[in-house]
């Protein structure tokens, strides 16, 4: 805000653009406390997506085809 001061002190700002100028430094704070909120709402949303989608699929590889041979020996008679 010291910056602005400086600026309309040095050019000839009037008060109507440095009120704007202010409010437009207010209003770039809140929208980036809110992107920084959504980033680390997708951030938890893709920990999630990974954690019940990625991690079972991954569990199949491994225990379907275990699966498939107790079961494939038990029909045989192996």
């Amino acid at each position: 805000m010291q910056l602005l001061a400086k600026l309309a002190g040095n050019y000839g700002m009037d008060d109507e653009i440095l009120k704007q100028l202010k409010e437009n430094q207010v209003l770039l704070e809140k929208t980036y406390k809110t992107v920084e909120r959504l980033k680390k709402y997708f951030m938890w949303t893709l920990i999630i997506t990974v954690i019940t989608v990625i991690l079972p699929i991954i569990g199949l590889i491994f225990l379907l085809p275990m699966l498939m041979r107790s079961l494939g020996g038990g029909i045989l008679g192996l």
